[in-house]
C-alpha cells in the first residue's frame, strides 16, 4: 500500500474493476497494488466484489467479479487513464474485441467532484454508468451520496437500476 504521506489527494476518483479471465481476486488484488506502487495513488475505499454476467461481447465468457475502488490521487484523469491502462497491459489485457474476457478491467467511472470529461479517449462519467447494475451497487457502497451529472445520487441510480 503506498505511504499516505507520499500521495497529493487532490482528488478522489471512482474506478470500476473487473476480472473474468484467470484467477480473477488475484488479479484484482494485483492490480491494486500496482495502482498503488507508484505512490501517486491510494485506495482509500473499497467495496466487496460481486460476481456479474458478462454484458456484450463474444459468447462463451465466464463471469466477472466486479467492484469500485475510490482512489485518492493528485493525477488529472487523463494521466489517472493512462496509469490504469498500464496496470491492465502489465497484467494481461488484450485489446481488440470489444467486451472480450480479460483478466483486469479498470474504468474510471466518475471523480467526487462532479467532474465532466468529453475527450476523444476519455468521457467523465463513464457514458453506461448509470446503466450498469455491477458498476452501481458496488458505487453505492462506498460513495451512495455522490451526484452523478443526471442530477441523481449514485444511490437513487443503483435503487432505479435494480428497479
Amino acid at each position: 500500500m503506498a505511504d499516505p504521506t507520499t500521495v497529493a489527494a487532490d482528488w478522489i476518483y471512482a474506478i470500476g474493476v473487473g476480472s473474468n479471465l484467470g484467477d480473477r481476486s488475484r488479479l484484482i488484488a494485483q492490480a491494486r497494488g500496482l495502482i498503488e506502487g507508484d505512490h501517486q495513488c491510494r485506495v482509500v475505499g473499497a467495496s466487496a466484489l460481486i460476481e456479474s454476467i458478462p454484458v456484450g461481447g463474444p459468447g462463451g465468457q465466464g463471469a466477472y467479479l466486479n467492484g469500485v475502488w475510490l482512489v485518492a490521487s493528485g493525477l488529472g484523469p487523463h494521466q489517472l487513464l493512462h496509469r490504469l491502462q498500464a496496470v491492465e497491459t502489465a497484467l494481461g489485457r488484450t485489446r481488440g474485441v470489444r467486451n472480450a474476457a480479460r483478466t483486469i478491467d479498470l474504468d474510471l467511472l466518475m471523480r467526487s467532484d462532479g467532474l465532466v470529461v468529453a475527450s476523444p479517449v476519455l468521457t467523465v462519467p463513464h457514458p453506461r454508468l448509470h446503466l450498469r447494475p455491477f458498476v452501481l451497487g458496488p458505487l453505492a457502497e462506498v460513495a451512495p451520496d455522490w451526484r452523478h451529472p443526471l442530477g441523481a445520487t449514485i444511490a437513487v441510480l443503483a435503487q432505479r437500476c435494480r428497479g
